[in-house]
């Protein structure tokens, strides 16, 4: 039976990564900061045995070092880095810079995910699948920026392309492949009601990217219908 470790995973797009890999017959690592109040996942895991709860803050080291310990016997053929914050959505450029929610920002959205990535090297080495996919955001491209905002999040996400297209570079010799993959303008929490896809529309899309992998495309910038995204 394959395995996913995927983060951010109580509500939105995370929630129908879990969802959609548990009825598609996979071991489902399913992780969050507060399992307990996760009641949605709570359910999916009372309906099958095949996922797990863990706790785990992308931002605490000592969390994510201690999970890779516990999890040390599970080879893991996919992690998807999926938890992110957007502190600014609803907030004006005009308003005052918060810089201390900026530096939050970065640490979730980017440095999360390297230090996620990092810990469970030696997991996704032992697996068949050996694939790394960073949940990122066309608004992380340089080259689409059309209007002015968001500067916490963009940059966050263009931070977190950089480091993962370096970080394709150094697993490829390893044989563990990375994917960027934006997901649409979804209607979850974040992308908020108006978004064009559901969370399985996107998820579906992005799973067929994942299932088309090769080596070949490790650390391609790619929109949830596959098309290339400028740098």
């Amino acid at each position: 039976m394959p395995t996913i470790l995927i983060t951010g995973s109580n509500r939105g797009l995370g929630l129908e990564w879990c969802r959609q890999y548990v009825q598609a017959g996979w071991r489902v690592l399913a992780t969050c900061r507060f399992p307990a109040e996760a009641k949605a996942l709570q359910q999916l895991k009372k309906e099958n045995n095949a996922l797990t709860l863990h706790r785990l803050d992308v931002t605490d080291h000592d969390q994510i070092h201690t999970l890779a310990k516990e999890l040390a016997d599970h080879p893991i053929d996919l992690l998807i880095n999926n938890a992110g914050v957007y502190f600014e959505k609803y907030v004006r450029p005009d308003q005052t810079t918060d810089y201390g929610a900026w530096a939050h920002t970065f640490s979730v959205n980017s440095i999360g995910a390297m230090r996620v990535s990092r810990a469970f090297l030696d997991h996704l080495r032992r697996s068949q699948k050996r694939l790394i996919v960073a949940i990122t955001s066309h608004m992380g491209s340089i080259a689409e920026i059309e209007n002015p905002g968001s500067y916490f999040y963009r940059s966050s996400k263009a931070a977190l392309n950089a480091a993962m297209k370096g970080f394709s570079l150094e697993l490829k010799p390893l044989q563990i492949g990375v994917l960027l993959l934006h997901p649409g303008w979804v209607r979850t929490q974040m992308g908020g009601p108006d978004g064009l896809l559901s969370p399985q529309e996107s998820v579906e899309n992005m799973r067929n990217r994942v299932d088309t992998f090769t080596l070949a495309d490790s650390g391609r910038f790619l929109r949830y219908d596959g098309h290339e995204i400028p740098w």
